[in-house]
């Protein structure tokens, strides 16, 4: 039984259909998420001044540096491509999984 419900489970189209988005879009945030975060390692790596510059010029210098919230956005974009996906899971995903589990069953 086990097996013949895999079987009709694998030969549903809107299986297929499913596995390629989710694995497409799971690859255009990953992507994205490497590119910020190399691009964050490659400006520390060979612009350290553009990351050290003081937030606020004046007479008393800027203890915190641009680098602290460009570190900070870096974080909060992770989260933020994270509930990006998490959205299309509970929307897109599941939906057409509940579409195959009524299919099949």
């Amino acid at each position: 039984m086990q097996q013949d419900l895999v079987h009709a489970i694998k030969s549903n189209p809107k299986y297929h259909e499913m596995v390629s988005k989710r694995a497409t879009f799971s690859w255009l945030l990953a992507i994205a998420m490497l590119a910020i975060y190399y691009g964050f390692i490659l400006v520390i790596a060979f612009n350290k001044q553009l990351l050290a510059q003081p937030l606020f010029a004046g007479p008393p210098a800027s203890v915190a540096t641009v680098g602290i919230p460009v570190g900070i956005s870096v974080i909060l974009l992770a989260f933020l491509l994270t509930g990006i996906y998490v959205y299309r899971a509970n929307t897109v995903f599941d939906k057409l999984n509940n579409e195959i589990k009524e299919e099949v069953l």
